[in-house]
């Protein structure tokens, strides 16, 4: 799957991978969350941290007839309001999203996999 543009200039494809990490990159610049989480939950139920290289294996980007759809997977920091991290993420992630592919976002959704102190 991938956004496909066409301009006066040529054709703009933009893969699911670039997507991803573009997500990635956003979500874990918010307040409250430590950073990306994989899809996969460890059979202890806890979940991987992700480094910065591999965002994609915590984002899930689906396109419909109406835009796209974005599965985000993060671990959040004790102490924090989980419903206003995950809220003001959700904001943050569609608008981001929607300046840079000019697509229109249909869905956000956050999985909080894990909750870690923070420091």
């Amino acid at each position: 799957m991938t956004v496909e543009k066409t301009t006066n200039y040529g054709n703009i494809s933009v893969t699911e991978d670039a997507v991803a990490s573009l997500a990635g990159g956003v979500i874990t610049e918010c307040y409250g969350v430590i950073g990306m989480a994989s899809k996969k939950v460890l059979k202890d139920g806890i979940a991987e941290l992700l480094k910065k290289e591999n965002y994609s294996k915590g984002v899930v980007v689906r396109k419909t007839e109406k835009g796209l759809e974005i599965d985000l997977y993060i671990i959040v920091g004790f102490g924090v309001k989980i419903s206003e991290v995950v809220s003001e993420a959700q904001k943050k992630v569609k608008y981001v999203l929607e300046k840079s592919l000019s697509e229109e976002i249909v869905d956000v959704n956050v999985f909080v996999q894990g909750v870690q102190a923070i420091g």
